[in-house]
């Protein structure tokens, strides 16, 4: 506990957003926010956390859905696996009881890192941990005046160990949000407001000018161009999809697609074995993937035919109704439909 940390908590006290994670006790709640938060905007997130907590109010009861459901449910939120993780995790603790109060405990569910593991064990449990997430990065990096870049290993211990010794074991979980809305709001990427900032009077980044140098991040890498061809194949208002076996986007639907550039027959055929008919290109769609920007030739054809296994590529295929909301999709099979006429409304 120290001076800074008091008055980052006094500030936290008079400026924290209402967010609805705020208002939900134990660590359930955590869990499901903090693995929805991540790499994905506040105001993305808050419908998606109501409608799983409405619907899933405790842990037990998530744990009970099947992946089906849950990645229907997480339709359009992006990074699937952090669905997965989210029911292996649920499922781990309730077999066990319920969520280890320690953050070794917590780290050992599947699915569940560091920060994360940080978060739950101080926002739920009280321990005087702060989590690292990359708001609090970019706040202890400037704060503490840190010029090394912070991914790495050795640099971020040594932010973790300096964190956590303004840890307040009274209002713990407090100062871990604390440090994370600090970032959010107030100690931004670009054109941080020092001014308001509860921290200035010890910043070493504020002191001497160099809060547009740090954290010292190493470039992004440009994500990899990659060409698909989507067939949008309709059947009296329904669309022959296939559900990805495995990967990125394992478990999900999605109208016919394959990599790289194709006649629409063709696709159709490997695919699921129907040929289809009157084909006309629509569309070109793009979506930025974490390391792939993907972009697909969107092809709507007539189709009549039963589908047959294809080339492996699905574990299942099937006339569906793209209004579907129990059915699971990605964005960018959201934006095919969407391209093609057909997508959700």
């Amino acid at each position: 506990m120290s001076e800074a940390s008091d008055a980052l908590l006094a500030w936290y006290d008079a400026a924290r957003r209402d967010l609805p994670w705020r208002r939900a006790a134990g660590p359930w709640p955590v869990l499901l926010s903090e693995l929805m938060l991540q790499q994905t905007r506040v105001e993305t997130v808050v419908p998606y956390f109501e409608r799983f907590l409405a619907r899933w109010p405790t842990v037990a009861s998530f744990a009970s859905a099947s992946e089906e459901e849950v990645l229907a449910a997480w339709s359009g939120l992006g990074y699937y696996r952090r669905a997965r993780n989210l029911l292996a995790a649920a499922r781990a603790a309730t077999s066990q009881g319920g969520f280890p109060p320690s953050v070794e405990g917590l780290r050992s569910l599947p699915g569940v890192g560091d920060y994360t593991a940080r978060a739950i064990a101080a926002i739920a449990f009280g321990v005087p941990v702060i989590p690292i997430d990359g708001n609090v990065e970019r706040v202890a990096s400037r704060w503490f005046g840190v010029a090394e870049d912070p991914a790495r290993p050795a640099v971020r211990r040594r932010l973790q160990a300096q964190l956590d010794g303004h840890a307040n074991p009274d209002r713990s979980g407090d100062l871990a949000q604390a440090f994370i809305e600090l970032g959010a709001t107030v100690c931004t990427p670009r054109s941080p407001r020092c001014e308001v900032c509860p921290l200035r009077p010890s910043c070493v980044a504020a002191a001497e000018g160099r809060q547009a140098e740090l954290p010292a991040k190493a470039p992004k890498k440009a994500p990899t161009p990659v060409e698909a061809t989507a067939v949008v194949l309709g059947r009296r208002g329904l669309v022959l999809m296939g559900r990805r076996r495995e990967g990125l986007l394992g478990g999900l639907w999605e109208p016919l697609m394959a990599s790289g550039r194709w006649e629409p027959a063709i696709v159709a055929e490997r695919s699921a074995g129907v040929s289809g008919s009157a084909w006309r290109r629509v569309a070109s769609v793009t979506h930025v993937f974490t390391h792939r920007r993907l972009t697909a030739d969107v092809w709507v054809g007539e189709g009549g035919e039963e589908p047959l296994a294809g080339d492996g590529h699905y574990d299942a295929v099937a006339w569906i109704d793209p209004a579907r909301t129990d059915v699971g999709i990605s964005t960018m099979a959201a934006k095919i439909l969407a391209a093609a006429g057909c997508g959700r409304r």
